[in-house]
């Protein structure tokens, strides 16, 4: 059973015969009544996304997602290919499918696919990884009244934001859930 007020992002459920993922949450404590929680939700077989406000006392059924360690080898215009690590088979997903934090995989690198039902659904890449910065401007002594940043490019071709003492060629980590420069790697 999952409760209202536990909610988190990821978490999935059984809400009137559908399988409900929550993308965002919020709990909310007026001044005057009672407290309720705020939730951004998507389908997980149509992929549609709602808004819904629970009171945090609602429970609902857990729904079983399985979480399958695939490595990212290649796409082909809006296909991607994931190897199975046990059995070697190959399998299509749609681009439609690949959430926005997939542009820091880069091929070979192991994610997790999420499928309800033998339907696929989702990927989750990696929460870090380590990338090279391919292209970015020099950054300037003196230029460092603040916690200053520039724009940088990635040999995944993803743009973030880094510190101005990267420098070109330089292997940086990224935490793919924020899509944010943690450290040097």
């Amino acid at each position: 059973m999952v409760v209202a007020g536990d909610f988190k992002n990821g978490i999935t459920f059984d809400m009137d015969g559908q399988v409900m993922q929550v993308i965002e949450f919020q709990h909310v404590k007026p001044g005057k009544g009672a407290a309720f929680v705020r939730t951004k939700l998507r389908n997980v077989i149509t992929g549609a996304v709602v808004e819904k406000t629970f009171s945090p006392t609602d429970k609902y059924n857990d729904a079983r997602i399985d979480r399958r360690e695939m490595q990212y080898l290649y796409n082909d215009g809006d296909l991607y290919y994931f190897m199975d690590q046990e059995t070697f088979e190959q399998e299509p997903i749609g681009k439609d499918l690949i959430g926005d934090n997939f542009k820091f995989v880069k091929e070979e690198m192991i994610c997790k696919v999420l499928s309800y039902k033998g339907n696929v659904f989702g990927v989750e890449p990696p929460n870090f990884v380590e990338l090279q910065v391919t292209q970015t401007d020099p950054g300037f002594k003196g230029d460092t009244a603040t916690n200053a940043t520039k724009p940088a490019t990635l040999e995944t071709g993803a743009e973030i934001r880094v510190p101005l003492f990267i420098d070109e060629g330089e292997m940086i980590r990224i935490d793919t859930r924020t899509g944010e420069y943690m450290e040097r790697a």
